[in-house]
């Protein structure tokens, strides 16, 4: 069978308090976009599960890989056959949209079919959350409202819908430890839900990603992306996550004159 994984995008990210277990809480509304990858999953005589990869490069050992660890979660607890992953890999790797996040719960969505293994929404969440904090989000790839460290789930109105999204990934790898290392937990007076019912003009002085000014600082390159997507016409710009990618959201369908030198997609948003 194959399966599509997507990406996501952050509206806003609020760093609100360090934790006791050196994990942070969080408040940030997760998106999905159709930015897409394939995985084939496939079953196989072979002893061992097997992984290929085309597409961009995972630097990471195969051993390591979010997909083959999915497999063993559920291999700890049912009796699976082997299979073989192919994975066609286009979401940058440590971008800040999800992709390895995705590929995981993908693949236990997968299994959960192919095997028939009957378990719930709440079930493969839970599975998902042992891998990253950002997973449990894809299981069901839905626009969520996510406090704790982004894995606590609460229903939110918001819709993106006949706009379009510039992405913009400059090939920047930004170290998440790092990002959070830059940040002074603090509360916000009005919640992430609240700025967005404000149209979405507004957002710019309504919606934060805490990240920003010290990822920025090291990276000028970010704002200068940042400041050429508002130049360029549209309604809100930031990070997605710890970055590096940039986005822009547009009432109309932008081009990527001024960004294509860098990795760029333009995609209606759902």
């Amino acid at each position: 069978m194959i399966v599509f994984p997507n990406a996501k995008i952050n509206l806003g990210l609020n760093v609100v308090n360090k934790r006791s277990d050196g994990f942070h809480d969080i408040e940030t509304v997760f998106y999905p976009i159709n930015l897409k990858e394939a995985l084939e999953v496939l079953p196989t005589e072979s002893k061992e599960n097997l992984f290929s990869s085309t597409g961009m490069k995972i630097p990471s050992s195969q051993d390591g890989n979010l997909v083959l660890q999915a497999y063993n979660l559920l291999a700890n607890d049912f009796d699976l056959p082997r299979f073989e992953f192919r994975l066609h890999k286009l979401i940058p790797i440590g971008a800040g949209l999800g992709g390895g996040s995705a590929d995981a719960s993908s693949t236990i969505k997968a299994i959960n079919v192919y095997c028939k293994l009957g378990l719930t929404p709440i079930e493969m969440e839970g599975y998902a959350a042992k891998l990253g904090s950002d997973c449990p989000f894809f299981i069901r790839n839905k626009v969520i409202f996510a406090t704790g460290k982004g894995d606590v789930f609460h229903e939110v109105n918001c819709s993106l819908k006949d706009k379009y999204i510039l992405l913009v990934n400059p090939n920047i790898h930004v170290s998440t430890a790092t990002a959070y290392a830059g940040v002074q937990p603090k509360n916000r007076e009005r919640n992430i839900p609240e700025v967005l019912k404000e149209p979405v003009e507004k957002w710019k002085d309504l919606l934060f990603n805490d990240f920003e000014p010290s990822v920025f600082a090291a990276h000028p390159a970010l704002d200068v992306l940042k400041r050429k997507l508002y130049e360029k016409g549209a309604l809100y710009a930031a990070m997605s996550g710890s970055g590096s990618t940039m986005f822009g959201i547009f009432e109309n369908k932008p081009s990527t004159e001024g960004v294509d030198d860098f990795y760029s997609w333009v995609l209606p948003l759902a």
